[in-house]
């Protein structure tokens, strides 16, 4: 367990980054959060910004704003999540400020899935003390783009947020289905999905853009609603569902996702991608089940309904393999900062309460 830090933590205040945010303040340390994105007038458009016009400019706002909001404050630690607004000369201000400067990124910086979105991230990443990645793949990349010091982890689920809640009569009709997918629209989801519908799978589909898919005609009738953004009800929707579907998303070269972990956490069935990252996770069909294609899932789905001992057994040992992978925050956190404080001399900046306005 590392000892109590000041935590600056850059990042937005929301999704799986409010839930490292959370899990850090847990694990006893002080911690402040800045959100780059809220801090700029035009928030509705820096998604589309970040990606397609020059991140120079926005990279500069971000950074005047982010010391405006900061002040004089020193940390023991600056935790970066994501950095797609933090140009170079920010992450020199952070390093002046604070005695290790880590970035952990849970996308695929290094792809071409999201366009020029990680422009400020690659220029700033020789800056860093420690470069967190998810994918083995990453590793060589981040070191070849000049990273100091690379940490790969898993990607994780949260002990409190991805914990089993109770459920009523009405959670299991508001939320109840055979087969669920949960998550946003790609071209290769909207694929297969329509084929697994094709196949007879009782397929519901909970997530954002799906009306973008050229199969959305016959995806809609299984179409339950958008993005599940609250906790409560992301839970309940994978409690309530009889198998979880885990699709990768190709273009970051996924070989297990957040959904890899969250959904044995929570106690639901897993369903996804035969991958070697699966195959080291889970047991096959003991722990969770895998396939290759449409067809292979659409006969695992079948047996998966047909026989509710198999589902309890597999939901609970696969709970039971998760928290034994120890890929929660909680650990994983406790672990890169480990790494992180390991790797400089911290002088004390007096861990007490920071406050940001």
């Amino acid at each position: 367990m590392t000892d109590r830090l000041s935590i600056l933590y850059l990042g937005v205040d929301r999704g799986t980054s409010r839930h490292r945010l959370n899990s850090l303040r847990r694990l006893g340390h002080s911690v402040c959060v800045v959100d780059p994105e809220s801090l700029l007038w035009y928030q509705a458009a820096v998604d589309y910004w970040i990606r397609h016009g020059s991140g120079i400019f926005i990279g500069g706002s971000a950074r005047r704003r982010v010391l405006s909001a900061l002040g004089s404050r020193e940390f023991d630690l600056a935790f970066v999540n994501g950095g797609a607004l933090v140009d170079r000369a920010l992450a020199t201000e952070l390093k002046r400020r604070c005695a290790a400067v880590v970035n952990y990124n849970n996308d695929d910086p290094f792809g071409r899935r999201d366009g020029g979105k990680w422009r400020l991230y690659l220029k700033a990443l020789p800056v860093y003390d420690l470069a967190i990645v998810v994918r083995e793949c990453n590793v060589g990349e981040a070191r070849a783009a000049g990273a100091r010091d690379v940490l790969r982890v898993y990607m994780s689920a949260d002990e409190v947020a991805h914990s089993p809640r109770p459920l009523t009569e009405e959670d299991r009709y508001k939320w109840g289905s055979s087969v669920a997918f949960i998550g946003t629209w790609m071209p290769e989801r909207g694929r297969f999905l329509a084929r697994l519908i094709e196949l007879g799978v009782p397929l519901a589909i909970f997530g954002d853009r799906w009306h973008k898919a050229p199969e959305w005609p016959l995806l809609l009738p299984h179409w339950r609603g958008p993005n599940l953004f609250a906790d409560d009800d992301y839970a309940k929707a994978v409690q309530c569902a009889g198998v979880c579907l885990g699709l990768l998303s190709k273009g970051n070269r996924d070989l297990s996702t957040t959904r890899s972990f969250e959904i044995p956490h929570l106690g639901g069935v897993l369903c996804a991608e035969r991958t070697s990252e699966h195959l080291d996770l889970y047991r096959e069909d003991e722990e969770a089940v895998f396939w290759d294609g449409p067809e292979e899932c659409a006969e695992k789905c079948r047996l998966l309904l047909a026989g509710a001992g198999f589902r309890k057994r597999l939901s609970e040992a696969g709970r039971e393999r998760c928290v034994r992978n120890q890929t929660t925050n909680g650990k994983i956190l406790d672990h890169i900062l480990t790494v992180a404080t390991s790797r400089v001399s911290l002088t004390s900046l007096n861990a007490a309460e920071v406050a940001c306005t």
